[in-house]
């Protein structure tokens, strides 16, 4: 048992609650454990120049983290220009979210996904990623709803979810005490369908075999398996 009372192959407790801002084309307030990240999806009437009078759209994700998510008091990260852990999440977001969706079916527009870490407890990408799929999806209903679009112009599901090693021993969806402990910390971006859209993996401490990942894997399909079915109970829809 861990130190929250969860088996190794466990998820934290997920709530994901939709339409949590009143402005925003689609939104969400999702909770992994004590993590709470709001994700918000914008509507942009253009693309980015390389995009221009090609016909397709774009989407994109900018990440930030609250001073206080954390135990103390983080810089502001409008203000952190050189962060590159910010700007490396921004895009595995929107790399995540491009995957699952058709790019030409929806016009010259931008999809903007801003995901805003209000608490941290470990696994903030990973679960920035699992909800802001709920919120574009959500976000594509409003266009479709204001005559915008036809249909919802996304081809599967996404989430993702973390896996570490501590002690030799291998545990899903790892929080920040467990996170600090880990010797491989794997973070796992997975369609519904089963299909990897990313794999990021370090050795904190040492190497790990081709067994060890294997094993890793098996357990991170498991736990975005369970993500999907609580994304499609959420939403009362799937692709």
């Amino acid at each position: 048992m861990r130190s929250d009372g969860r088996t190794p192959d466990r998820l934290r407790k997920v709530r994901i609650t939709r339409d949590y801002l009143k402005h925003a084309e689609g939104s969400v307030l999702i909770e992994m454990g004590d993590t709470r990240v709001v994700c918000a999806v914008s509507v942009e009437e253009k693309v980015p120049p390389f995009l221009k009078n090609t016909g397709r759209s774009w989407i994109t994700a900018e990440y930030a983290m609250l001073p206080r998510a954390t135990e103390t008091r983080n810089v502001r990260e409008v203000f952190a220009r050189t962060d590159g852990r910010r700007f490396e999440i921004q895009r595995l977001v929107g790399r995540s979210l491009r995957s699952i969706t058709d790019l030409n079916d929806f016009g010259e527009r931008t999809m903007w996904v801003d995901c805003d870490v209000i608490q941290a407890d470990g696994g903030t990408r990973t679960t920035a990623i699992t909800g802001a799929y709920v919120a574009l999806v959500d976000a594509f209903n409003t266009m479709r709803e204001r005559g915008m679009i036809e249909g919802i112009p996304i081809k599967d599901s996404v989430a993702a979810v973390s896996v570490g090693r501590i002690e030799g021993n291998f545990f899903l969806d790892l929080n920040y005490e467990e996170d600090v402990l880990a010797e491989v910390d794997m973070n796992f971006v997975v369609t519904g369908s089963g299909n990897f859209v990313e794999v990021q993996g370090t050795g904190e401490e040492s190497s790990f075999t081709k067994q060890e990942m294997d094993e890793m894997t098996v357990l991170a399909l498991k736990g975005v398996r369970e993500l999907a079915r609580i994304q499609r109970r959420t939403l009362h829809w799937s692709p």
